[in-house]
């Protein structure tokens, strides 16, 4: 009796197809799951909000691009009827601030403190805040150990912005400009080594007085011989390459001075398939596209606040560059409300440190 071949074959490709629709049914539930997992509890009850304050903190102006952008999108997209944005300045005196304080304790108590006087003052549905250095000490702060608001940091968003670029890249490399501190913490570069990716992959550069330099001329030539020098620096540390190179600006001030970035790396014939900025995806998890249509028009206000003054180059510097993304940050910047008492330090110091 010949065997029924024609018959047989059928049957294992019944099979196969069975098994390759578990697997998809698997995976797909896994996917799922993991999505569901990523999505903050929290979320869904913010986006069900006809009205939303959102508070963005920083320790000097880098976040009033956050700010900016953040206006412009949800007068884009009105997922909500109102936004109001408040940005809080947190830095607390003009010499020194909380790298120079003399413990992580202190940075703790004294970030709490603004954080705290931040929902007394203005109860907000969620801060966020856009500054590498104080959105790693989040975590282990007082404050969110006893309130009920979300507080975002933005370390995250760089480092996926990162991991995204250098994913199934083996040869592929990123560079982080960052501050001195954000450097010598390596968060971004222990989450990234974290995700599997290798550490010749990463190239992290300092650059020390940048901040400084920016919010006084972000366009200026001083601020541009800065950043061609660390340009340079990261460039002798990076070796030789055969793959594609992104750059990720890990400081929420170094997105201002975008196009000395740019001809930085184009003058010494070096091209980047990528400039990162994490400042810029910042509120897009408050945008989804299904609600990005859900009022005809959404009213949004802007002020700005801070605790020491903002001299009149640095608001010159900034909201020169602020009017071409949002001109509504710009005048919250240039009108911008002087509160001395906006929160409690030093009896959170030492007192060498006052």
């Amino acid at each position: 009796m010949k065997p029924d071949l024609k018959g047989g074959f059928a049957y294992f490709e019944r099979i196969g197809a069975l098994f390759l629709a578990l697997l998809i049914l698997v995976v797909v539930s896994t996917q799922a799951a993991a999505q569901m997992e990523a999505v903050p509890e929290w979320l869904p009850g913010l986006l069900e909000k006809e009205s939303i304050t959102i508070v963005v903190t920083d320790s000097g102006l880098g976040g009033l691009s956050v700010v900016a952008d953040a206006a412009e999108k949800f007068r884009q997209h009105p997922v909500f009827k109102e936004v109001k944005l408040v940005f809080v300045n947190a830095l607390f005196r003009d010499e020194g601030g909380y790298n120079s304080l003399q413990t992580r304790e202190e940075k703790l108590e004294v970030f709490s403190s603004a954080l705290q006087s931040i929902q007394d003052r203005y109860a907000p549905d969620i801060i966020l805040v856009a500054c590498n250095t104080l959105s790693v000490l989040i975590p282990d702060t007082g404050f969110v150990a006893t309130s009920s608001v979300p507080v975002v940091g933005i370390v995250e968003n760089g480092v996926e912005q990162i991991a995204q670029q250098l994913r199934d890249k083996p040869t592929g490399k990123n560079i982080i400009f960052a501050t001195q501190t954000t450097v010598d913490e390596a968060t971004h570069k222990n989450m990234l080594l974290g995700l599997g990716l290798d550490d010749e992959q990463i190239v992290a550069q300092s650059c020390p007085q940048l901040t400084l330099y920016i919010e006084q001329g972000y366009d200026s030539e001083y601020t541009e011989m800065l950043i061609d020098a660390y340009v340079d620096e990261a460039l002798s540390q990076l070796g030789e390459t055969t793959g594609p190179l992104s750059v990720s600006f890990n400081c929420t001030h170094f997105g201002y001075s975008m196009e000395f970035w740019k001809q930085a790396f184009a003058s010494r014939g070096v091209e980047v398939a990528a400039f990162l900025n994490p400042n810029t995806m910042m509120v897009d998890f408050l945008l989804p596209t299904s609600l990005r249509k859900r009022y005809p028009q959404s009213e949004v206000s802007v002020k700005a606040v801070s605790m020491i003054d903002i001299p009149a180059d640095r608001q010159d510097s900034i909201g020169r560059y602020l009017h071409t993304v949002s001109p509504a940050t710009e005048t919250a910047l240039r009108d911008f409300e002087l509160n001395s008492n906006l929160f409690e330090w030093r009896s959170l110091v030492s007192g060498a440190e006052k």
